[in-house]
């Protein structure tokens, strides 16, 4: 396993349960956590700790403020902005360590000027057409391992 492989950045999410299932992928992967706030929950909720079990110390990189705050702070990061408006396919996408892999809040998605401000390549999960979007750790789940597949050869 490759230590530390990917940064999985969560910008503003809302369901503390959804955190807690990518903070456990983190653990049995390797890859850090970054949360961008606002948050929908607070990161000591019992029901985010309970999902991640004890890994959470072991996981979570930075909570941020805001998106600028984690562009200032991660400056030169290749990013992956994963919506299901991309035209992009993840198939296609070609992952290296040390990739950010970055996932919108539940209900919304990443807003429009996060997909539009050149900060990352936007990329689309496989599904069929009139499908509106899969559950964030899913998600997550989905990329994370397509870009350790990728890395491990």
């Amino acid at each position: 396993m490759l230590a530390r492989p990917f940064t999985l950045v969560l910008v503003s999410p809302q369901i503390p349960p959804n955190t807690g299932n990518v903070a456990r992928l983190c653990a049995v992967t390797g890859c850090k956590l970054v949360l961008i706030e606002p948050l929908g929950f607070s990161i000591s909720d019992k029901e985010l700790k309970r999902a991640g079990l004890d890994y959470w110390d072991k996981v979570f990189l930075k909570l941020y403020p805001s998106w600028d705050a984690y562009l200032a702070d991660t400056a030169g990061a290749r990013r992956w902005l994963f919506t299901a408006r991309a035209s992009f396919g993840l198939w296609e996408a070609r992952f290296e360590a040390g990739d950010h892999l970055v996932f919108g809040a539940e209900p919304t998605g990443l807003p429009p000027e996060i997909l539009a401000g050149g900060q990352g390549t936007t990329v689309a999960i496989p599904m069929l057409e009139e499908s509106r979007s899969l559950n964030l750790s899913t998600a997550v789940g989905i990329g994370a391992f397509e870009a350790l597949r990728q890395v491990r050869g």
